[in-house]
């Protein structure tokens, strides 16, 4: 009888591990690939981002002449050109690019 009972408790425990285990999607669902996306107005929140990282952002979204960034609210921005044009472009958290 206490081998049955031993045993129970070695497969409930067991089971309870696996399941503790099972999760699906990301816990941190804030950058899903490299690629740079364009976004309307730049998610608020804590920027992990480098100033060089950023800057390399820019230049993978087509902008050139990246002048000088500054952090605000989570959110990289500075003055960049693009086609001739100059913009204030900005990066989020999630990686967009936001341009204006």
């Amino acid at each position: 009888m206490f081998r049955y009972f031993v045993a129970a408790l070695m497969l409930a425990s067991l089971a309870g591990g696996a399941v503790a285990q099972t999760h699906s999607g990301s816990h941190n669902p804030a950058i899903k690939d490299g690629a740079p996306r364009m976004a309307a107005a730049p998610a608020r929140g804590a920027n992990s981002f480098t100033e060089d990282q950023a800057r390399g952002r820019f230049a993978k979204a087509g902008y050139g002449a990246i002048g000088k960034l500054t952090k605000q609210d989570g959110v990289w921005q500075g003055t960049a050109t693009k086609a001739g044009k100059r913009a204030t472009v900005m990066l989020d958290y999630k990686g967009n690019v936001t341009a204006r």
